[in-house]
């Protein structure tokens, strides 16, 4: 099957279009010159997209302005790239045939309602968002738009909102990595996995590592989760112990990616022991614990 991934150039991008290289054949979309970017240009141009979508089944959809663009671009840049293109591209890949459409959106977008007073807030797609930033309203904006095409012309949408993912201090990404963090290689998986499911109508996942937690310990990770995390994951504070590393008074958030992983039959494999591998071997998707100044 021929696949066109948008945003092809960025880290998620490349990595889901290298994943699907080993059974599809991929073509990638981005404004900035990659080998992974097979068209180059801007995502709004139709007649650039009209060439990229020439013999395309399935669209994966990445390309977009992210949080860090908040401030430093016009507020208009992200209707028109997030909202806008996002129904453009979809209606051009209905006009060329395509028979599924997969979207790369972001747990981001719950915003306030990922962090309830008192608790660790716990994250399923049926939360309702409650936004903090015009790049979260944009993201909300254009699940809305494609859930309407896929209505409209009964084209399969999956929407897949992975939770945080990039280069980050090791102790945090390793304690993120059981609530509110995912490794791009579980990311790209996850498209592939959409992909092969191809599940009717619009449907909606959250892609995040796998946790050990339960409902159950909402208030707990808030208010003593160093205690949460050593009864439920002791390995991670013994690798803590020898590296000489803090555990975190309090967890904020649990992104649950249970229905994913059920339903599209994928599993996210790479928990906080990669996180530690990667920073022994110094991969750049890692960054070293500096000495916090007390």
């Amino acid at each position: 099957m021929k696949v066109l991934v948008t945003g092809s150039a960025g880290r998620v991008g490349r990595a889901i279009y290298i994943k699907l290289m080993h059974e599809h054949q991929v073509v990638g979309l981005d404004k900035t010159p990659c080998s992974t970017a097979d068209f180059v240009g801007d995502i709004r141009d139709s007649e650039l997209l009209s060439r990229a979508l020439d013999g395309v089944e399935a669209i994966v959809h990445t390309a977009a302005l992210h949080a860090p663009h908040v401030g430093l671009v016009d507020d208009d840049a992200f209707q028109s790239i997030n909202v806008d293109a996002t129904e453009q591209l979809a209606l051009a890949g209905v006009k060329a045939g395509i028979k599924h459409f997969v979207f790369t959106s972001t747990t981001a977008l719950y915003g306030h309602a990922s962090t309830p007073s008192g608790r660790a807030g716990w994250i399923t797609e049926h939360t309702q968002p409650q936004p903090k930033s015009v790049y979260h309203r944009s993201k909300i904006l254009a699940e809305q738009v494609l859930q309407t095409i896929s209505t409209e012309h009964s084209l399969p949408v999956t929407v897949l909102q992975m939770s945080r993912c990039f280069p980050e201090p090791a102790d945090l990404m390793a304690v993120y990595r059981l609530t509110r963090s995912i490794d791009a290689r579980d990311v790209a998986n996850a498209h592939l996995c959409a992909i092969k499911k191809r599940l009717p109508g619009f449907t909606r996942f959250i892609i995040s590592g796998a946790t050990p937690f339960c409902r159950d310990d909402q208030t707990r990770l808030f208010l003593q989760a160093s205690k949460v995390i050593a009864e439920k994951c002791p390995q991670l504070v013994s690798a803590f112990e020898q590296r000489g590393w803090t555990l975190p008074d309090s967890l904020d958030r649990v992104y649950d990616s249970s229905a994913a992983q059920q339903q599209l039959n994928w599993q996210p494999d790479y928990g906080y022991e990669h996180v530690l591998q990667m920073l022994d071997t110094q991969s750049a998707e890692v960054l070293p614990v500096l000495k916090r100044q007390g």
